[in-house]
């Protein structure tokens, strides 16, 4: 199992980079502008298949569920290369958002050019975005991984979003997520790799 961490390259106080993408579930496109209303909005990178994303999904799940009816919006994007991983295939993230109680939208980026927008490095990946969508928190989820005997908990997205949602400072001591690779497409690694 491969560890790859996020780039953190995205700057706080960025915009959130727009993206239109499929929700299979729907099988209809959501847009950042569909979730323009949110007092908070919660953009993660995950996949299907990763043994990261395993670890945490009931706890992602319901966080997402428990800050919901608080006004954070959450947007799952899969940006993995499917011809290579077709256990992240849109069909089968269908099965895993309904298998794993995601509430939210679980999209895929075909072309992967939000993960590239968003600076995404590996799944999970997590992007908090305030009102004005300036990016507030980029990180872990906890410190939790699969083997080290952390419980996931969420503590770090979570202080971060009760932060925003009370219109306080996050603190800027923000640690990587850790995960498995994003799986790019032949040739098409991010330049941003290349540091």
């Amino acid at each position: 199992m491969a560890k790859t961490e996020s780039t953190m390259l995205l700057p706080l106080g960025s915009d959130a980079p727009d993206f239109r993408l499929l929700d299979p579930r729907a099988n209809e496109s959501v847009s950042l502008a569909d979730v323009a209303d949110a007092p908070a909005l919660l953009v993660a990178f995950i996949c299907n298949h990763c043994p990261f994303v395993k670890h945490i999904r009931d706890g992602f799940a319901a966080f997402a569920d428990d800050y919901a009816p608080r006004g954070l919006a959450v947007v799952a994007i899969n940006s993995n290369d499917v011809e290579k991983h077709p256990d992240d295939s849109p069909e089968l993230m269908l099965a895993e958002a309904q298998a794993a109680g995601y509430a939210f939208p679980y999209l895929y980026d075909e072309t992967q050019a939000a993960a590239r927008a968003y600076r995404a490095a590996c799944t999970p990946d997590f992007f908090l975005f305030d009102k004005g969508r300036k990016l507030v928190y980029r990180g872990q989820f906890d410190g939790s991984r699969p083997g080290n005997d952390v419980p996931v908990t969420g503590d770090d997205m979570r202080a971060a979003v009760e932060c925003v949602l009370a219109g306080r400072p996050i603190n800027g001591d923000q640690r990587p997520s850790i995960g498995c690779n994003i799986k790019w497409k032949a040739g098409a690694e991010p330049d941003y790799f290349q540091r």
